[in-house]
């Protein structure tokens, strides 16, 4: 429909009366915020679950190639990852003990992966 200076349609164009709006009711912009909030929280999950992750990863790499344990950041990795394993730490008991960290510590990341999925999923539900 164009503009008419006259605020009338041309008589070749149907004239509809406005439609009444039903009042507005804000479930809508709740459940938006419910869903923003879901997001917020999912999404913090996701980062400390990657940066527990990291944590493994660079343990079992720094392990492996003998890294500096005088370092500082050596030493802050070193000590993360053992709070982080929780119970997984002694699950493989293989002959080498590299092979015992890269599986324990491999094992740790991953159930650590899985139950963080499943939170996520669940948040965005």
């Amino acid at each position: 429909m164009s503009y008419h200076p006259q605020g009338r349609a041309p008589r070749d164009q149907p004239h509809y009366p406005r439609q009444e709006q039903p009042p507005h009711r804000d479930h809508d912009g709740e459940r938006h915020r419910e869903r923003a909030d879901s997001e917020s929280v999912a999404g913090v999950v996701r980062v400390v679950i990657g940066a527990i992750v990291a944590i493994f990863v660079l343990h079992v790499l720094f392990v492996v190639f003998d890294a500096n344990q005088g370092n500082g950041f050596v030493t802050f990795v070193y000590g993360a990852a053992k709070v982080f394993v929780l119970g997984l730490g002694d699950v493989f008991t293989p002959d080498d003990a590299l092979l015992g960290l890269v599986l324990n510590y491999g094992l740790a990341a991953l159930v650590y992966l899985v139950i963080g999925q499943l939170v996520i999923k669940a948040l965005r539900r």
